[in-house]
């Protein structure tokens, strides 16, 4: 024990400047310089935690959540539509409303993670949350005096009140435990991986791709298997399905608990943001140094207790004077931090800054997302889903085809066009993490085109067999549409997963993974007023809505060509936007203020 303890002194003291020498570096393939600690609050032995053998327990929870949330999101509308009697828009507004707080409550969860619980315990206890509600879900269509409808067969003119108070309670309960988990387990398994040991950097990179692999496995079987049972056998037990797999894979989780590598929290993540502006505009009237290397930062002996430094870049200049000393007789030590702050403050509230254009530009990219799980699930549903004699295939299914089209996606960029790109562009990446996403988009645009062909054929033979409708046309008429979404999240979904994660502070990873989730939430309540805004204008306009009581009286092809039009038109935003970014600069070791951005090439962080 004794020795144990005077390794990790040494080590220690090695990451804060006092190792050198072959010696130095042999320390630090033994243990892990990235400030955090094992599951005793040790210094991580390198060997046994983290990397993949503690990333695999986590990829496997991510699997069995995702397997529970598509199992109920992708067939929500139908339930909607089906069980509780909802018109389409309405049925539509509700998904968009559900998923839209799914996907920004991560912003609470997120911020409480990255302040402090820590990111294991927001996981634990968001998947408590979780599990109870999917354990009321089952018992909305489970027990007798909860369920819909007094017959078994869930038919009847309109459902119980009650009912619709316990199943909206429970899917907007699994909406806040979504809400911790999400943003703090993809970021606590990305903390898996060091990002000053350059191999582990190389598999952190990876480590994106096969989380959205996990992902998407989990919603294949949710959007199969699930939605199967859902449609032949009964939803009371799919429900209890999902709720046995969640809890199966919670208690995975803390099966992995020796392997995992800890950050600690280390309160608000806003406040040093606010002291940057604070001190900034306090000093406003003082001149620029004529050096960045005047601004004030730590020392290099610090550097284990501040985490990594920043390196100073020229954009923002005015939040300059934050870090700027002022001669007032006091210490630098003793200068309050609402006047004086560091250059890596100052560059993290830059980050910040230069994240919300962005953040905006993909904003469309979210719009059309939220199609996949309203409007695309019931087109399926009007169509001719027979295969062979007798199977008919639950609506929601069509939607695995999405699933297993970014999971191709993913494989072959890993696999076959990083290691090829790595070798012609020099990056780490391949590609940087911008263009990833602005090639997603494309595939986005050539969606929504496929979409409004698609749709306005299934109109005219609505139109030629008003008796039959669009029962003659093939589900697989969506298929294309489906894959090439399934493409495109392959790129700009983990694009923005790994954007997010690695250009925030190190001090709010868990709520970079909630700005990303919020892009998908933001744009289903875009989604939801763009769906109000048309239908109240094509009706004063043209006296017939776009979105009538069903598909068949709906003109959906034309909302899809305004999708992708003003997705066309954004990413000739974004791409301008993209190409003026500079990505984060960190400091490999050394505590100096006056680095060039240029350096973020050879780290692999290149300017689009």
């Amino acid at each position: 024990m004794m020795k144990r303890l005077e390794e990790e002194e040494l080590h220690r003291s090695q990451v804060n400047g006092g190792g050198s020498g072959h010696g130095g570096r042999g320390d630090d393939e033994k243990w892990v310089a990235d400030s955090s600690v094992d599951y005793k609050g040790r210094v991580p032995l390198r060997a046994s935690t983290g990397a993949w053998k503690a990333s695999l327990f986590i990829i496997a929870i991510e699997f069995g959540e995702r397997l529970s949330y598509f199992g109920i999101a992708t067939s929500l509308i139908i339930y909607l539509t089906k069980v509780l009697h909802e018109e389409l828009k309405t049925a539509a507004r509700s998904v968009n409303y559900w998923t839209g707080v799914t996907t920004l409550m991560p912003l609470l969860g997120g911020f409480l993670a990255d302040a402090y619980f820590g990111r294991y315990t927001t996981v634990l206890l968001s998947s408590i949350l979780y599990v109870l509600g999917l354990i009321l879900l089952t018992m909305s269509a489970i027990v007798p005096s909860f369920k819909a409808c007094e017959s078994n067969d869930n038919v009847c003119p309109e459902p119980r009140k009650i009912h619709e108070i316990i199943f909206f309670l429970a899917i907007y309960l699994i909406s806040i435990g979504t809400g911790g988990h999400k943003p703090s387990l993809e970021s606590f398994g990305a903390d898996q991986f060091d990002d000053d040991h350059s191999e582990e950097r190389k598999k952190k990179m990876s480590y994106f791709n096969w989380w959205n692999f996990g992902l998407c496995s989990g919603l294949l079987f949710g959007v199969t298997i699930i939605v199967y049972i859902q449609d032949h056998v009964g939803w009371g037990v799919a429900d209890v399905i999902l709720t046995a797999v969640m809890a199966i894979s919670v208690i995975i989780f803390i099966i992995g608990r020796p392997f995992y590598r800890y950050r600690q929290p280390s309160g608000s993540p806003l406040t040093p943001l606010l002291q940057v502006l604070v001190a900034a505009i306090r000093k406003r009237k003082l001149p620029h140094p004529s050096s960045p290397s005047l601004l004030h930062e730590f020392s290099k002996t610090a550097n284990n207790a501040h985490g990594r430094f920043l390196c100073h870049t020229q954009k923002l200049k005015f939040l300059d004077k934050a870090a700027v000393y002022e001669d007032n007789g006091a210490p630098v030590e003793k200068q309050s931090p609402w006047r004086l702050t560091t250059v890596t403050k100052v560059e993290e509230m830059k980050l910040i800054l230069n994240m919300i254009p962005i953040w905006l530009s993909t904003l469309p990219f979210g719009v059309t997302i939220a199609q996949t799980s309203t409007f695309f699930i019931k087109q399926a549903a009007n169509l001719n889903r027979k295969i062979g004699d007798g199977l008919i295939l639950p609506p929601t299914t069509i939607f695995c085809l999405a699933a297993i089209g970014m999971i191709v996606s993913i494989t072959i960029y890993d696999k076959v066009l990083v290691p090829m790109l790595r070798r012609t562009t020099g990056n780490e990446r391949g590609i940087n993490i911008l263009q990833r996403i602005g090639i997603g988009m494309l595939f986005v645009i050539a969606t929504m085109i496929i979409a409004a062909l698609v749709e306005n054929k299934r109109l005219k033979v609505v139109a030629e067999n008003p008796k039959t409708g669009s029962q003659t046309m093939s589900v697989f008429w969506l298929a294309p549409q489906f894959l090439i979404i399934g493409f495109g999240d392959g790129f700009t979904i983990v694009g923005l997963q790994e954007y997010f994660y690695d250009q925030v502070p190190d001090s709010m990873r868990s709520l970079g993974i909630a700005f990303y989730l919020s892009v998908i939430g933001a744009g289903s309540f875009l989604s939801s007023f763009l769906i109000t805004v048309v239908d109240k204008i094509t009706c004063r306009t043209g006296n017939t809505s776009w979105f009538g009581k069903n598909l068949n009286t709906s003109r959906l092809d034309k909302f899809y060509w305004l999708l992708a039009a003003v997705s066309a038109a954004n990413l000739c935003v974004y791409v301008f936007i993209a190409r003026r970014y500079s990505y984060k600069n960190v400091q490999r070791r050394v505590a100096v203020a006056d680095c060039y951005e240029g350096e973020a090439r050879d780290n692999g962080d290149s300017v689009v």
